[in-house]
């Protein structure tokens, strides 16, 4: 694995330990809202608040993201992000919102 390589591999396990440890504190500060957030299905929920420490740095390690990016949808994701849109920032959010609630949650493998 090259510098450059090992660099990258870092980054995304320090991505990966401070997604889990938000991803668990959303949960345990208020399941139905932090479900909602991250995209959850109850099942992947429950797994989650119940990592320990040990678990939660072992899982950061993957080489993987476990985070994955919930715009799908190229024009939805263009027009959120046009600096040119004369929506009102609070008016995006409630677009993004609504984008969001219609996206599937997790599914446990």
């Amino acid at each position: 694995m090259g510098l450059a390589s090992s660099e990258l591999h870092d980054e995304v396990k320090e991505l990966n330990l401070s997604y889990l440890m938000l991803a668990q504190r959303m949960l345990r500060d208020d399941k139905e809202a932090g479900m909602y957030r991250l995209g959850f299905s109850v099942e992947v929920a429950d797994v989650v608040a119940k990592l320990t420490m040990a678990q939660i740095l072992r899982l950061s390690t993957s080489a993987t993201l476990l985070c994955r990016f919930r715009f799908n949808d190229h024009a939805v994701l263009s027009a959120l992000a046009d600096k040119r849109s004369k929506v009102p920032q609070q008016t995006a959010g409630i677009h993004q919102a609504i984008v969001l609630a219609g996206q599937t949650v997790e599914q446990p493998t």
